[in-house]
Order: C-alpha cells, then sequence, then structure tokens
C-alpha cells in the first residue's frame, strides 16, 4: 500500500481552486509552481499550495479528490479557511 496525499493549488486568496491528488506531494506541488504541468493550474495560475491531507493509502487519496471536485466552491473555501484563513503558502511547511 502506497501512501497519497489530497491537495488544493490556488492562484490566490478567494481566486482559481485546483484540486489533486499524489503520492509525492512535494515534488507535485514543486512541478505545479514551476509551470512543468501543462493544463489547468499552469493556465489558471495555482501556484500557491493551500491545503493538503495525507492518507495511508492513494486510492483512499483519490477517492476523496474525485469527491471534493463535486463540492461546491463554497464548501472548498470553508475547508481550506478552516486551517488556513489567510491563504498562505503551505508549500515551504513540507521540508
Amino acid at each position: 500500500m502506497k501512501a497519497g496525499f489530497v491537495y488544493m493549488m490556488a492562484s490566490g486568496k478567494n481566486g482559481t481552486i485546483y484540486i489533486g491528488s499524489t503520492s509525492n506531494l512535494p515534488k507535485r506541488v514543486y512541478e505545479h509552481r514551476n509551470g512543468l504541468v501543462e493544463g489547468f493550474t499552469k493556465e489558471n495560475g495555482c501556484k500557491l499550495l493551500v491545503w493538503f491531507e495525507a492518507y495511508d493509502d492513494l486510492q483512499e487519496a483519490r477517492r476523496r479528490e474525485l469527491q471534493m471536485k463535486e463540492w461546491k466552491r463554497t464548501w472548498k473555501i470553508r475547508l481550506i479557511e478552516e486551517s488556513n484563513l489567510d491563504w498562505n503558502d503551505l508549500y515551504p511547511t513540507l521540508f
């Protein structure tokens, strides 16, 4: 069983939000921050890691990601602000 993470990247406070899952959070966030991933995050400037959650099982993290992608925007914002009111970039806290 491989551990995993669900995470949210944002373009800024109350900006565009992207939800993803990965087994290597620091590497994946680095890729988003530096525009190495083509697609939504690069096109919308989602470079700030504003929320993440760890799981013992990557498949469980992927299920949570798919569930959260169906959420209303207000629910996502509420989840971010429960632990990160100012939408600070959490990337430095990973090290």
